[in-house]
């Protein structure tokens, strides 16, 4: 079925970016998915954050691989550049187009079948390599396409719509992260937008692979009682680890270090910031840490949600490889195929 066009009629006057341009300046086309789909505010997040981080939509590479998931970049910055791959595909197509253009910014978007099950042997490629992109995945644990089976991120006793409850070991997306290496972890909700948008904006600053692993309920197959995706569940089990919110590098502001619940400190552009100091013990660069802590909540039944962990030391694809500066695309051609002369001197000294 294809989408829509939404009309662009401004009920009000709008406030605009930096760019001139206004939020709905970075909407698509019109959903097609289930009203009430968590992933529709999962595009309504990332919407916002384009606009709020003033980011030029040809500056944009929107990717994705097959199910309900996929269908998301559809309708988000129609202006943006877009490849819709094959079904768990995705990551050496993003991959591809990172390594022929580094200078813009790409955001792919997954589900739980897409990543897991067909897609599980690139996406760990992805995180080896450390792509810089922003991967978004979301997570409602059946194959909503296909009638609600379970998906690889199903819990164990987790039940289907029809009763049937799950018997096979989930795949959780940040612990595989946290094996392969992977530079930025991060988890939220598709209902919590006030936690998604800051962790959107850190993902897209990052410099490497960022990957936010977003529950986002399946109201036709999984909203259901005895569901660990639905709404219920994660309002009644989400554990937030900080209060997040994302700060531009600018000038450091200095905070005196309290123990006080929160702080409100005012920023470089004269807005205020509530700070809230993060549980004891927490630290989201120690890996195994990271690791056991989010193993202990899952025990008790908990998610914990907000950014997980963080390596700022990380070496991106292209440093690790050693490319020119500009992009690959831009090379000029003579640099690209310097003649038969050059390329036959290469091939002598094989010899």
């Amino acid at each position: 079925m294809k989408s829509p066009t939404k009309p662009i009629i401004p009920l009000a006057v709008l406030p605009k970016n930096e760019l001139g341009l206004t939020v709905r300046d970075y909407e698509g086309a019109m959903s097609t998915l289930c009203a009430g789909c968590g992933h529709d505010s999962v595009t309504a997040a990332i919407t916002q954050m384009f606009f709020e981080i003033s980011m030029p939509p040809r500056d944009i590479v929107k990717l994705s691989g097959i199910g309900c998931s996929s269908k998301t970049p559809t309708y988000f910055v129609r202006g943006a550049h877009g490849f819709n791959s094959a079904h768990g595909r995705m990551a050496p197509i993003a991959t591809g187009a990172n390594a022929a253009n580094r200078e813009l910014t790409m955001i792919g978007i997954s589900g739980d079948g897409d990543s897991l099950s067909i897609g599980m042997g690139h996406l760990a490629h992805l995180m080896r390599r450390n792509v810089n992109m922003l991967y978004v995945l979301e997570n409602n644990g059946v194959y909503g396409l296909t009638k609600g089976q379970f998906s690889a991120s199903a819990d164990i006793g987790s039940r289907s719509k029809r009763g049937v409850a799950n018997v096979v070991a989930p795949i959780d997306p940040i612990l595989l992260g946290l094996s392969m290496g992977a530079t930025f972890l991060a988890r939220s909700f598709s209902g919590d937008k006030a936690q998604l948008i800051p962790l959107l904006k850190a993902g897209v600053a990052h410099r490497g692979l960022a990957i936010i692993d977003v529950i986002s309920p399946c109201v036709t197959f999984n909203d259901h009682e005895g569901s660990t995706k639905s709404y219920r569940f994660m309002r009644e089990h989400e554990i937030k680890e900080i209060e997040t919110d994302f700060v531009p590098w600018e000038q450091e502001i200095a905070m005196p270090r309290s123990k006080d619940d929160a702080k409100e400190i005012t920023m470089h552009d004269g807005s205020t910031v509530r700070f809230r100091s993060v549980p004891e013990g927490y630290d989201p660069r120690d890996r195994q840490k990271v690791e056991d802590y989010i193993r202990e909540h899952r025990e008790r039944g908990e998610v914990a949600t907000g950014l997980l962990y963080l390596n700022e030391d990380s070496i991106e694809v292209h440093e690790l490889n050693n490319t020119p500066d500009v992009a690959l695309a831009k090379v000029p051609f003579e640099k690209l195929c310097p003649g038969s002369a050059v390329l036959a001197k290469i091939q002598e000294s094989f010899r």
